[in-house]
Formats: C-alpha cells, structure tokens, sequence
C-alpha cells in the first residue's frame, strides 16, 4: 500500500477504530490493583494512542504532501537525478511588437532616512570539510537587519565567501542573494538543515557558481504573523523590508553591490512563493528568483489575516501566474523547481507558469523524479538553484 494512498489511510482508521473497541471493552477486565491489570491497561493505552496518531499522521502527509512514498519516509532507495530546464522565454513573432516590460517598482527614497547597518551578533562555523581559514571556507556572521522604510526587523545569517577574505578583493563587491526558509521557519535551519553556505561553496569551488554572499531569513519580519512578503494595508510591510529595506540594510554594513542586477532571492515554500514574488514585483533590485516548492497564489488562512483587506485587485497582483496573465513581463529570471510526483500540484503548476512567460522574462524549471515537501527534497535542488541565479547576477 502507498504511502499516500487512500487504502492505507482506511485501513489504519478500521484499525484505530477496533484497537478503541478493544480499550473499551477490556478496560473493566484490567480494572484491579495489580501489576498484570496495571500493564494491560498502559497496553491499552499505548494502542489506542498510537493507532489514532497513526491516522493523523496519514491525513497530515496527505495534506501537505511532507512525504511522497515510503521510500521518502525512510530514506531509502535509489535518488533520482535533479533534471533542469532553463530557457529563454519566446520570442514574439516576427513583425509582432514585443510585450512591454513591467515598470521597476522604483520609489524615491524618503528625506533623510536613516542609514541603518546590519548589527553583528556573532558568528557560527560553516560546515564543511576543508577546515576553518576565513579565505578558503568564508564565515558566517550572525545579524540584526533593521528596516529604516518599515520600521521592522528580524534575525538573520549573512555568509561571505572564501573570496571576500581574500588578498586583492579588498575593494571587490559582491553579489548577493537573500535564502528564505518556509513559515514559520528559523533561519539558522539554513545552516543546520539545508547546509545553504557548504552547498555555495562546494558550487564556488566547482567554478559553477560565482562568488556570492548569503543573507539567510524566514519569510516574516513580522512573527507571528505571516504576511506573505505583502505590503498590507494598515499593516506590516514586509515586501518594502525585503525588496528596500534589506538591501540597503546588508549594503551598509559588507561589501555588496547595489547595482542592478546585483541581487537574488530564493527559497523553499513560502519563502519560495516570497522568492518569486518579489523578483516579479522588483526587477530594478533583483536579477532573478528561484522557487523551492514553493506556490503561485498567496496563502490566506489564520497565520496570515485579512492580507488584502476586501481587495480583489491586491489579492489578484499576489496571484504569480494572474500577474503574467494580465500585467506586462518583469525583466527578470524566474526557475521553479520541485518533485514531479509527490509534492502537490508542481508541474502543473510550472508548465502554466512557464507556458505563460513572455520576453523579457526568462524561466528555468529544475525537478526531481519524487519527493515530498521536506527538507530530503529540497537539498537535491539547492545546486540548481544557485546554478540558475549565478548565470543572471551581475557582479
């Protein structure tokens, strides 16, 4: 039986369901003082607990597609290869006029607003096995980004590789690419779970990525609320803090470039559906974005709130593939990647988005056979994903 099929899922309630009938009707039986009673009834106990959390577990995977097959579950056979496809979007016709470019969403800076570094919290060992020298593994800073636009702030991890240590690089600025977890998310599990400074390095030193630094987040400056990367009316807004203030923010306090082209985002879930968001909404500031498993429409559900209060436009511009569908090309770069099977709705979800991207916008889609939506799948696509934002950054 699957994993994820319909058969398991009945027949572990027909199980949950006698193993309470047993509880039920034997408890009278295991009612005396005596150590046999005692342990019939933690027996009792134990079974009934573990056949109803059995049945929960299923119908949670099943929901949210966390693991596609046993075989996901239990880390067992053979991986697939990571399959990418990256293209230019078509061209339009011969003698057909091009469809226009999405205007930058440049707003002019507000007088004397302040310049706000990133604070220094500490630092944390990148995992890796060529040893602990600035200048051969980088190192990881642990920060404060405050927002002089927004007024928010959130902790976060800024990487910086091998590169920006080295003798001779010492006016060299960088590219950089802002990682997001999915929501709730902790950054630091970009470091422990994703290893996203080891996998970069490893891409460095292949030479099939340039030097980059890192800014690792969650997706909300505003917990425990989740806007979804949203300027919400009346409320936080975190798009300016990623797309404005964030930037500036790193700039201020590292050698990064702040020129166009300079920046990407990416990330896995929400922060995927951040990652591209943001990008389509800001290609004055990002070069590209790339989509871990993430969606195309903005959650609404109790971690979010009223997002758009009563706006249907607002929650249509949220809406990635209605954005392609009704408002001009962005000029940036676009990959989405997830599982074939296994993790909702990806390819569907990619072909519509792909089918529906115009020049200047480019896309990529990088894909594992199966997976679900956890972490054993999103490690195998982390190398495209750098990959495809290497060959769109500026230096």
């Amino acid at each position: 039986m699957g994993l994820t099929g319909t058969t398991l899922l009945l027949f572990t309630i027909e199980i949950a369901l006698v193993v309470l009938g047993a509880t039920v009707w034997w408890w009278p039986a295991f009612a005396k003082r005596h150590w046999r009673a005692v342990l019939g009834r933690v027996g009792l106990l134990f079974g009934s607990q573990l056949a109803l959390l059995a049945v929960i577990g299923l119908l949670v995977n099943n929901y949210f597609s966390f693991y596609s097959s046993w075989n996901d579950l239990l880390g067992t056979g053979k991986d697939g290869p990571v399959s990418v496809k990256a293209a230019a979007a078509p061209a339009p016709p011969l003698g057909a006029t091009a469809s226009p470019s999405a205007s930058p969403t440049v707003e002019p800076e507000p007088a004397n607003l302040p310049v706000l570094p990133a604070q220094e919290l500490g630092k944390e060992p990148v995992d890796t096995t060529v040893g602990r020298d600035p200048q051969k593994v980088g190192e990881i800073r642990s920060v404060r980004i405050p927002g002089a636009r927004t007024g928010l702030s959130t902790d976060g991890y800024v990487y910086l590789p091998p590169q920006y240590f080295q003798s001779g690089n010492e006016q060299r600025k960088f590219p950089a690419v802002i990682a997001m977890t999915g929501f709730p998310g902790d950054a630091k599990a970009l470091i422990t779970r994703f290893n996203y400074p080891g996998v970069a390095l490893d891409e460095m030193r292949a030479g099939r990525m340039q030097p980059t630094v890192l800014i690792l987040m969650r997706p909300s400056p505003a917990m425990p609320a989740d806007p979804e990367c949203e300027n919400v009316p009346g409320g936080p807004q975190a798009e300016t803090y990623f797309a404005k203030d964030v930037p500036r923010s790193i700039a201020a306090a590292y050698r990064i470039s702040t020129a166009p082209g300079a920046w990407g985002v990416m990330g896995n879930s929400t922060g995927g559906y951040c990652a591209a968001k943001l990008a389509m909404r800001h290609p004055e500031v990002f070069a590209g974005g790339v989509s871990i498993s993430g969606y195309l429409k903005a959650a609404e559900d109790v971690t979010t709130g009223d997002l758009f209060k009563g706006s249907q436009q607002r929650r249509d511009e949220a809406d990635l593939l209605w954005r392609l569908q009704h408002l001009p090309m962005p000029a940036t770069a676009i990959m989405l990647s997830g599982a074939e099977k296994g993790d909702g709705d990806f390819r569907k979800d990619a072909d519509a988005f792909t089918a529906a991207a115009k020049a200047p916008m480019t896309t990529g889609v990088a894909s594992v056979p199966e997976g679900g939506h956890n972490f054993t799948t999103w490690i195998k696509l982390l190398p495209a994903g750098f990959q495809f934002l290497s060959a769109h950054l500026k230096p």
